[in-house]
């Protein structure tokens, strides 16, 4: 029997539903591990926040995807607000609007997490026909370099003069057009998000998923949980409507993501051990724009072909970071650029010609990193707090430092911190005026797109939430099928992980309805 989508806000009464699996989040863990559960016969039913928008809608407007498609209308930040958080919020999640790059997990990251968090029968080995089986769901192939955009030339390029390692990068696209606005929702459903692949197979297989529809709470008794509380949303206002639905399932699964997902568990009271919301890593992303004299055009194209992890290793007390480069429409540009009126409209007037290249610093590997939190404020919304010590603000110095001298090698004629009083460097010998600008908190734009942790997985109860199994340790009819579990970052772009992460849990999930 095929499921349905059903719009909670179109609700007349309040309802009840009784199931085998309730999944809350429909992104790469959620949709993932519904549509294996649905498969297997089992009664699944997903709660998603935000809205079920398909290809029709994705008019490739900025002033139309954040609202429609991010968390908090793309205005999600840290409480300081000196990191932006962009996030998604639909049907497929933060898949529906992300750049489609794809890396496995490292072995290093695998065996750093045996060796230091305790995580058992994780590894390469075992996740590897997972990772096959959604590389071929998703279509997850290398981009050709030839296909690669300006922008992602020159990160190829300038790696290339300087001697440092780059490679082109996997996206999981099939049939795409190239046309660059993979973060607005693909028009054309090339991009094989969630939202196109694992959600219309559980749906296939009998998903019953409610849209607009936010879990609040987790009512527990004992070791179980007995239901899961959820209100329905206005699509406009994003206010309750108030209807409310309980879903009584034999087990409950947390995919909400690394920021949503700890806020349910702390809204449910389930943080015995002090650890949810801990330890939340969110790869801070750092940037450097170049102007050169031929068009880039850097909002055509594939936003990320290219990357380099020629500085993810930087030995004993230093934070690795990894270079990539982002899409450059003008909503997103004006964000990050730091200048104000003229300066600001100069910016934007030379966008055709501006390149930008980004360096994503790898948080969580260093003895005593405890990265950021998440947690509750007195009126129960969420607030994400992440200090930027001083082996962040030397690794966003060095990664400012290795971008510049890129974009140099590549032909740039002027290359531009993102400061508020930004520095201009024209050649090599300007480069000691980036490393004495001011780098930190508030000091420039600093963003994430990977977040990571606040639920991480470990054998000891005292410092992690879930167990290996990605069971919670004290509920037993409770897992967290997301990013959350991560002990630290990847060092890679985190989608392709979640995916063969919850693709390895069906069988887990499913042994304990």
């Amino acid at each position: 029997m095929k499921g349905a989508v059903i719009r909670t806000d179109e609700l007349t009464r309040d309802e009840e539903v009784r199931c085998d699996v309730c999944v809350i989040g429909s992104g790469a863990g959620g949709a993932v591990l519904a549509a294996g559960l649905a498969e297997r016969g089992l009664r699944v039913v997903m709660l998603e926040e935000g809205g079920h928008h398909t290809k029709s809608e994705f008019d490739m407007r900025e002033g139309t995807a954040y609202p429609m498609l991010y968390q908090e209308r793309g205005m999600r930040a840290t409480a300081d607000l000196a990191i932006t958080i962009l996030q998604g919020r639909s049907v497929g999640g933060s898949t529906t609007i992300n750049w489609t790059t794809c890396f496995r997990t490292p072995d290093s990251i695998f065996e750093h997490w045996r060796r230091v968090h305790g995580v058992e029968g994780l590894d390469a080995a075992s996740l590897t026909p997972h990772f096959e089986a959604v590389e071929e769901r998703l279509s997850i192939h290398e981009w050709p370099l030839a296909l690669a955009n300006a922008n992602n030339r020159v990160l190829w390029d300038g790696c290339e003069k300087l001697g440092w390692e780059a490679a082109p990068l996997r996206r999981n696209v099939k049939s795409c057009v190239n046309s660059g606005y993979c973060g607005m929702g693909c028009p054309i459903d090339a991009k094989q998000s969630t939202l196109v692949t694992y959600v219309p197979d559980a749906l296939e297989a009998g998903l019953q998923l409610y849209v607009h529809c936010r879990a609040e709470r987790l009512e527990v008794a004992g070791a179980r949980v007995l239901a899961i509380h959820a209100v329905a949303l206005d699509p406009i206002s994003d206010r309750p409507t108030g209807r409310r639905l309980i879903i009584r399932p034999k087990v409950a699964v947390s995919s909400a993501g690394a920021i949503n997902g700890p806020a349910l568990l702390l809204r449910s009271g389930l943080d015995a051990n002090g650890r949810v919301g801990r330890r939340t890593f969110l790869h801070p992303v750092v940037a450097m724009a170049a102007f050169f004299d031929e068009p880039v055009r850097a909002f055509y194209g594939a936003p990320q072909s290219v990357g380099s992890h020629h500085f993810a290793s930087r030995g004993a007390n230093k934070i690795g970071f990894f270079l990539e480069t982002p899409p450059i429409h003008p909503m997103l540009a004006a964000t990050a650029f730091g200048g104000f009126g003229r300066t600001q409209q100069d910016f934007l007037r030379r966008l055709p010609y501006l390149g930008v290249l980004i360096a994503l610093s790898i948080d969580g590997l260093l003895p005593g990193d405890e990265g950021g939190r998440v947690s509750l404020r007195r009126d129960g919304r969420i607030r994400v707090d992440y200090p930027v010590g001083e082996s962040l603000v030397e690794s966003f110095r060095a990664s400012s430092l290795a971008m510049a001298r890129i974009q140099l090698a590549a032909g740039a004629k002027e290359v531009s911190s993102l400061h508020p009083e930004p520095v201009i460097l024209r050649s090599e010998a300007d480069l000691p005026r980036l490393e004495a600008a001011p780098f930190g908190s508030l000091q420039h734009p600093i963003f994430t797109a990977h977040q990571m942790g606040g639920c991480a997985m470990g054998s000891d109860p005292a410092t992690s939430v879930v167990d290996s199994t990605l069971r919670h340790h004290q509920i037993h009819n409770l897992f967290v099928v997301d990013g959350s579990v991560f002990p630290t970052s990847l060092g890679v772009n985190p989608s392709e992980t979640i995916y063969a992460l919850a693709h390895w849990a069906r069988d887990r999930v499913a042994a304990a309805v």
